[in-house]
């Protein structure tokens, strides 16, 4: 963490800091247009200073005034400065006792400021001092006391309001109007809606109600009812809320929809000028049955002592112009977002699954990396081309896994063409995976549900999502053409995009080895000192064993979560020194940007003047499209976790078996053996003893019977609720045999919705 300043009294002749020991004027003309302007801004530390006060109070010459706007927007993007009403900045940090941040608020009323310093601690809001902030907004916090080595703070202004609506259940009075039970837990403050905003709203109705008064220190919200959902009981429904809670956008604004349908059905002969023409090149598209666009294809051709790897991106960039109105729309939805019954897409049909789709045996443009690989799978020699290509098949991970590993006679008949060309591809998949991890990269063993839904939209079936050989190839195909472009343009000094994964924080570290010396396991390294490797090795002893899971997921969220970033910071996950996305420019912004870049370099058009121009973009646009994923990963959680609920709502009553899957002081996670689903046993639940949780040995014991309940047991269980508002599904404990039991095998078969890289 770099070294933080602190204020001085101010001496004749302008206001000054201490950078280390040396005090820094805000009249020294040698200094930065930044640092005189933050000179300025810690003199009136707790004040503020008007923006028309700056060039005088900094001493900037007429030069440097013009510039001014620049660099306190720059302050204002990586929290060293805020904003407050009427227009005046404060300086923020721990030095001057100040910090700004999103309010993650908790349903027991606390809170915690993150802040939008990433060089700053997260702080701690009691409950009390939180009003009258709500969950998700913006805040200005006032630092105080550390307790138990955690900074607390107190809010004293709200900067931005998270949440211009809440979606809930409409509950109706006799007298007239209404409240909402807002589906948000994190938002505590009740919300009242007058007889005359309740619409057509009826009781129990889900409805999406616009906040027309925000919370204060004496009042609760007020709110008018925006939009009639329909039924709570109705499954698609509830995904229609979640789709409103989190602001995702239903449908394209005429211009962009109007841009999209004035695109070419199929690619112009002109089109195809100086590009590198592969139509005759072998390539297929490998994905799931689902998917309806195709932005990748892979080809692979023997060459002498090696491999040649052909992976092809649809040129997205071609279409979607810079600056134009498809372009500024995705770059505000910043991904596409998956949900089990329907996908809200980055871009219109018309491109993605249209034009810019490598559909099979017709032309597409695209951008081909070719990687060159001895018989090791290194990389000798890369190359990078505007291209055209025609997919000669989309196939399917099960389609390849039936041909690589089952040997099904039918479907390798039907693509007997195909064959050895996948066969290729699997040697060299294993060849790169086995260099990957011999350099510590990181490999997680956590499944993901499936959902296969009814023609209701109701989920029939919940199971493991199956990962294999097809999952495989295209990841480390991925992977490889992804790094090979990152250190492409790190190589000619061009701007990037990076995708940064940095190392876990020491206390987290720390936190993790301690979890996992009550399994008999040791994180090696010093906390400070953390490299993937020790990671790996840990995953490795773990393996196998029925804490398997929960120790994969306890150390996944000891990791800092990976972003974009315009600085090259790495990343640890894959033990790699530059990574960027570059291989889904139809369904993430980032890669649409990386296709730019490249372009701009391949074409020789990275002139200076461009080159400043992206530097000086790349930080902002980081920043909204990590957001944006955030909030993708959120939504799509979310919904996943209310159709297991809604799956097990016609089981209440039923008996089945399962294992333990987590013990915490207030109960045991149970998840069954013959669906995909996890619920509670609370503690309260246990009537026949008084359990004490007994952390380092993972179980509960009781006080009087001695009896275990311990993680990775085998247990019978009742359903006893399954709860859309609350999100939970609660079990009741009808039988442990106190043997521990494996958590069940992965069968990995199936589809998964989409690929999410690293």
């Amino acid at each position: 963490m770099p070294k933080r300043t602190s204020p001085t009294s101010p001496r004749r002749g302008g206001a000054h800091v201490t950078r280390g020991r040396n005090p820094v004027q805000a009249n020294d003309a040698s200094l930065s247009v930044e640092d005189r302007v933050l000179a300025v801004l810690r003199k009136r530390r707790g004040h503020g200073v008007d923006v028309a006060a700056l060039p005088r109070a900094a001493r900037l010459t007429p030069q440097e005034v013009a510039g001014l706007s620049d660099v306190l927007a720059a302050l204002l993007r990586r929290g060293a400065v805020v904003e407050r009403r009427g227009g005046r900045h404060l300086v923020l940090g721990a030095a001057v006792g100040l910090i700004s941040g999103r309010l993650h608020a908790h349903p027991d009323g606390y809170a915690f400021v993150v802040t939008d310093d990433p060089n700053e601690e997260d702080c701690y809001v009691p409950r009390g001092r939180v009003q009258p902030a709500m969950h998700g907004d913006r805040v200005l916090a006032r630092l105080e006391r550390t307790r138990h080595h955690k900074r607390e703070a107190t809010i004293i202004e709200v900067l931005e309001r998270g949440a211009e609506q809440l979606v809930g259940t409409y509950q109706a009075r006799r007298q007239g109007g209404g409240t909402l039970r807002v589906h948000e837990d994190r938002i505590t403050y009740p919300v009242e809606i007058p007889p005359a905003r309740t619409g057509d709203a009826h009781d129990g109705d889900l409805v999406v109600a616009r906040i027309t008064r925000y919370p204060t220190l004496h009042r609760n919200i007020e709110a008018e009812v925006a939009a009639v959902l329909g039924p709570a009981s109705d499954p698609r429904v509830e995904t229609e809320a979640v789709i409103y809670r989190y602001g995702l956008p239903l449908t394209f604004p005429e211009p962009v929809a109007a841009a999209a349908a004035a695109m070419p059905r199929s690619v112009p002969a002109e089109a195809l000028a100086g590009r590198l023409d592969l139509r005759e090149q072998l390539i297929v598209t490998i994905d799931g049955e689902n998917a309806r666009d195709f932005d990748d294809a892979v080809g692979i051709t023997r060459r002498a002592g090696g491999f040649r790897l052909w992976v092809s991106i649809a040129d997205v960039a071609h279409y979607v112009a810079e600056g134009s109105a498809l372009d500024q729309e995705a770059l505000a939805r910043g991904t596409s977002v998956y949900f089990p019954d329907r996908v809200i897409p980055m871009l219109p049909e018309a491109l993605s699954n249209g034009i810019c789709s490598l559909n099979p045996h017709v032309d597409r443009l695209t951008k081909t990396v070719r990687l060159d690989f001895d018989g090791d799978g290194r990389v000798e020699h890369t190359e990078f081309h505007n291209s055209v290509i025609r997919s000669a098949a989309r196939l399917t991970y099960t389609d390849v896994k039936r041909i690589l590993v089952d040997g099904a006679p039918e479907v390798r008949s039907r693509h007997t063409a195909l064959t050895g060309m996948l066969e290729e591809l699997e040697r060299l998949c294993r060849l790169l995976m086995r260099r990957r991890h011999a350099r510590g990269s990181i490999d997680f063993d956590l499944p993901e549900a499936e959902v296969i839904l009814d023609l209701t939209g109701r989920p029939e079936a919940i199971i493991r999502a199956e990962r294999h050989i097809g999952h495989q190839i295209i990841e480390e195909c991925m992977l490889a053409a992804n790094e090979a472009v990152a250190h492409h343009l790190i190589r000619h000094k061009v701007p990037l995009l990076h995708r940064v994964h940095e190392a876990p924080a020491p206390d987290a570290v720390t936190e993790l080895a301690r979890f996992v010396a009550g399994f008999g396991l040791h994180v090696t390294a010093a906390p400070d000192a953390v490299a993937p490797r020790d990671f790996q090795r840990l995953l490795a002893a773990v393996a196998g064993r029925p804490e398997e899971r929960l120790i994969n997921t306890v150390l996944l969220r000891s990791m800092k979560q990976a972003r974009y970033a315009a600085e090259p910071l790495g990343h640890f996950g894959l033990a790699a020194t530059a990574y960027t996305h570059f291989t889904s420019p139809i369904r993430r912004y980032p890669d649409l940007v990386v296709h730019r870049l490249l372009g701009e370099s391949l074409q020789g058009r990275m002139s200076a003047e461009r080159t400043n121009a992206w530097a000086t973009r790349l930080s902002a646009i980081a920043e909204a499209t990590s957001r944006r994923e955030r909030v993708a990963m959120d939504a799509e959680r979310e919904v996943i976790e209310l159709k297991k609920i809604q799956f097990m709502q016609d089981k209440i009553g039923l008996e089945l078996p399962g294992y333990i899957s987590g013990v915490q002081p207030f109960g045991c996670f149970v998840e069954l053996s013959d669906y995909f689903v996890e619920g509670l046993i609370h503690v309260r639940t246990l009537e026949d003893d008084y359990y004490e949780y007994i952390e380092r040995a993972h179980l509960l014991r009781g006080r009087r019977s001695g009896r275990v309940l311990r993680l990775g047991d085998a247990v019978r269980v009742r359903v006893v609720a399954a709860d859309p508002e609350r999100r939970r599904i609660d079990f009741q404990l009808v039988e442990a045999d106190g043997a521990k039991a494996t958590s069940p095998a992965h069968p990995r078969s199936g589809k998964q919705p989409r690929r999410r890289q690293r």
